[in-house]
């Protein structure tokens, strides 16, 4: 298994959908990592001989990804809390930062429903029971 940058490449893909498996390589940068590097894209990653991997590695060495790349998003992301940017701020709050509807969608940031302000009957009589108790102990 051909591994670049820390990071195992898929055998039975195409080498241009292979490399998108690293983290900061989408379908632009691998197209011109190939290029840079004499490769076609539409070779598989099996077949690819040493000195391919050799000019392969060279060219990816020149983009940052992987733990640079994440690194570079995290202190953006603090820099934008600390000066208290909207986009900070939405960051904090665990809200889409983007601009996106709150009111009905953003289940996957904002986690799962909860319900606010209504109560079931039963519920609501078990709480009464349980204030009134308290309240009689405390006198």
């Amino acid at each position: 298994m051909p591994r670049i940058s820390g990071v195992n490449l898929p055998e039975q893909k195409k080498i241009k959908i292979a490399l998108q498996s690293i983290y900061g390589i989408g379908k632009k940068n691998s197209f011109l990592v190939l290029n840079q590097a004499q490769i076609d894209p539409e070779k598989r990653t099996e077949d690819l001989n040493d000195q391919d991997m050799v000019r392969l590695q060279k060219a990816v060495e020149a983009i940052p990804m992987e733990g640079a790349l994440r690194k570079v998003v995290m202190e953006n992301i603090k820099r934008l809390k600390q000066i208290n940017t909207y986009r900070g701020l939405r960051h904090v709050a665990n809200l889409p930062v983007r601009g996106q509807r709150t009111r009905v969608n953003a289940r996957t940031k904002r986690g799962k429903r909860v319900t606010v302000g209504a109560m079931k009957k039963e519920l609501a009589q078990k709480l009464e029971g349980a204030r009134k108790i308290k309240g009689q102990e405390e006198k």
